[in-house]
């Protein structure tokens, strides 16, 4: 008799999986991201750093909804990348939401000194890099030199 009860609630416990099993489980369905938009930056910046750019990307992506710098740091990864096309438009966004930023000003002159095209607007480009920001005026003058330098080989 024992024996039985046992075979009885083994088959019960094995049904009760079953049936569990065949059913959908819950999801758990997030509304709101949880981290805010300087979170996804510095989870970017994270992931750059050990060498996982595509996942940098989701996460600058993610931030720039609302974030203009991380179009700066989009570009950046693309640049890394060699998709080119791709920089272009992110640093032009980049500038153009927020024309302050003077990174996206010199960066976007590096990618056309390195492409070796537009370097007129380069030129222009890293001219009012310093001129936002004179504080960085020595890295944004070596951008400035190399692409008067490339110009005058032309």
């Amino acid at each position: 008799m024992r024996t039985k009860k046992k075979n009885i609630y083994f088959l019960l416990l094995i049904s009760y999986f079953l049936l569990l099993s065949s059913c959908a489980m819950p999801k758990i369905v997030i509304l709101d991201d949880p981290l805010s938009l300087e979170e996804h930056i510095n989870l970017g910046v994270a992931y750059e750093k050990k060498g996982d750019i595509d996942n940098a990307l989701k996460e600058y992506k993610l931030a720039s909804k609302k974030l203009p710098l991380a179009y700066l740091y989009m570009a950046n990864i693309y640049f890394q990348k060699n998709e080119f096309d791709e920089a272009e438009s992110a640093y032009k966004k980049a500038i153009k939401k927020n024309p302050d930023n003077s990174d996206a000003y010199n960066n976007l002159a590096w990618l056309y000194y390195t492409k070796k095209e537009n370097l007129n607007e380069a030129e222009e480009l890293a001219l009012k890099a310093i001129e936002l920001n004179p504080s960085k005026k020595d890295i944004y003058q070596d951008t400035l030199r190399k692409i008067r330098e490339l110009r005058g080989q032309k």
